[in-house]
C-alpha cells in the first residue's frame, strides 16, 4: 500500500484536516467572486495588477509583518497631532487624529447611506498614514470573526503576546452594560504591545462598568488620560460573528439596504428579537473603554482590523453580483433620519485625508482612490 503523504492529502479535495485544509465557507464565497473583481479591475483606469495590494488575516501574516503592522501603529501613537490644541485639547497624537475625526461624525457615519463607503476610506487613509508616515511596507490586516468566535481571548490577535494587539483587561468585578454582557475583564490592559497606551479623549457614550471618568468637556474633546480597559468573551462572537453568520449576512441580503443594515444590528434592531449584526458583535466583543464607546472606539488599537473585515465582507457581497452591487446606497444622511443620500454626496475625512470624495468613487476597492483586495 502507498505511503499516504501530507501533499498526498492535500491534493484531495474532499478531505478535511482540521489546521490543515480550512472549510471556511466564507473564502469560498471570497473565491467565487475574485473574477468578477479582476474583471473590474482590468477596466479600472487608476488600479492596475502591478499596483495592486493585497489585504490578510491577522492569523495569515507573519510574526515580522505583525511586528511591523504594530511598529507603524505606535510610531503614529508618537507623531504630534496636526489640530487646533485650544479646540481639540485631548488629541495628543496623529493616532489622536484619526479618533476625533470619527467622534465628530459619528452621527453621520452610521445608520446612513455611507456607512461602508465612508469607513472604506477612512481604513484606508489609515492604512495609508501607517506607510507614508511611519514607513510601513504592508497592508492593513483584518479579523476574521468566524475564524476565532469561539475563543477570540486565546487568537492571535488577543492574546496578549508581542504579536498581538495586546490581550484582555485585567479582571475586576463588573456587571453588564445594556445588552453588552460582562465578560472576563473590564480592567485595564495589561500585556502586550499596547499595554502602557494613554487614552487620552472621551468618553462620549461609555458602555462598561464601571463606567470611565467622565471627560472634562461635555463634547468628549478634553484630556481626559486613562488606561485603556478591555472586556473580551466570546459571549456575542459565538452567538452573532460565526462563519455562519458571515455567510448568511452576504448570501441572504439581496440589496444594500438589507445588508449594511443586518450588518449593523444591535440589540434587536435590524436583525430580529435579541440578535445582534456582525459590526455591532465584533465591536462588542472586544468591548472596554474606548472599544465599546459608539464615538471613540477607534481609539482600540483592535478597531482597524475589525473594520478590515467590515471592508472584507462588503467586498464579497459585492463581487457575487458585481455589475449590480457597485453603484447602489440606500440610507439617510443622519442616525436620526434626514434626506436620502446619493452617490455624489462626499465623504469628507478633514485634517486625516488630503481629497473629499463622492460616494461613487469609493465603492469599488480596484477603482478610485483604492487598489487592493483580500486574500
Amino acid at each position: 500500500m502507498a505511503r499516504l503523504t501530507l501533499a498526498g492529502l492535500l491534493a484531495v479535495p474532499w478531505l478535511l484536516l482540521p489546521g490543515l485544509v480550512s472549510g471556511d465557507a466564507v473564502l469560498d464565497l471570497q473565491e467565487k467572486g475574485r473574477p468578477a473583481i479582476d474583471a473590474q479591475l482590468a477596466k479600472s483606469t487608476t488600479c492596475t495588477k502591478e499596483k495592486l495590494q493585497v489585504r490578510r488575516e491577522w492569523g495569515d501574516i507573519s510574526a515580522e509583518e505583525k511586528k511591523a503592522y504594530i511598529a507603524a501603529m505606535l510610531c503614529i501613537m508618537e507623531k504630534p497631532s496636526r489640530l487646533d490644541p485650544n479646540q481639540f485639547p485631548g488629541a495628543k497624537s496623529r493616532y489622536d487624529d484619526f479618533v476625533v475625526v470619527h467622534m465628530n461624525q459619528t452621527l453621520s457615519i452610521h445608520g446612513t447611506g455611507n456607512f461602508l463607503s465612508w469607513h472604506r476610506y477612512y481604513t484606508w487613509v489609515f492604512e495609508r498614514a501607517l506607510q507614508e508616515e511611519c514607513g510601513y511596507n504592508g497592508t492593513q490586516p483584518y479579523w476574521d470573526w468566524g475564524r476565532w468566535a469561539d475563543d477570540p481571548e486565546n487568537s492571535p490577535i488577543f492574546d496578549g503576546s508581542d504579536t498581538s494587539l495586546s490581550g484582555n483587561g485585567e479582571y475586576i468585578e463588573h456587571r453588564a452594560s445594556g445588552f453588552i454582557p460582562a465578560g472576563n475583564g473590564g480592567g485595564c490592559v495589561k500585556s502586550g504591545p499596547f499595554k502602557d497606551m494613554v487614552v487620552h479623549l472621551g468618553p462620549v457614550a461609555p458602555a462598561i462598568d464601571p463606567a470611565p471618568p467622565a471627560n472634562p468637556r461635555r463634547d468628549g474633546y478634553g484630556d481626559n488620560p486613562r488606561c485603556l480597559r478591555r472586556d473580551i468573551s466570546n459571549q456575542l462572537s459565538s452567538k452573532y460573528a460565526r462563519t455562519q453568520d458571515i455567510v448568511d449576512l452576504i448570501t441572504t441580503s439581496a440589496d444594500i439596504g438589507t445588508f449594511q443594515t443586518v450588518m449593523q444590528g444591535a440589540g434587536g434592531f435590524g436583525v430580529g428579537p435579541g440578535g445582534m449584526g456582525v459590526h455591532a458583535a465584533g465591536h462588542f466583543t472586544i468591548a472596554g473603554d474606548p472599544g465599546g464607546d459608539f464615538y471613540t472606539s477607534p481609539n482600540d488599537p483592535a478597531f482597524w482590523v475589525h473594520h478590515g473585515m467590515i471592508d472584507r465582507t462588503w467586498t464579497i457581497w459585492q463581487s457575487q453580483d458585481l455589475d449590480n452591487r457597485l453603484q447602489v446606497i440606500a440610507g439617510g444622511s443622519s442616525m436620526m433620519g434626514g434626506p436620502p443620500q446619493t452617490l455624489d454626496d462626499p465623504v469628507d475625512l478633514g485634517v486625516v485625508a488630503d481629497k473629499v470624495y463622492p460616494i461613487r468613487d469609493l465603492v469599488s476597492v480596484v477603482d478610485g482612490p483604492f487598489c487592493y483586495v483580500y486574500e
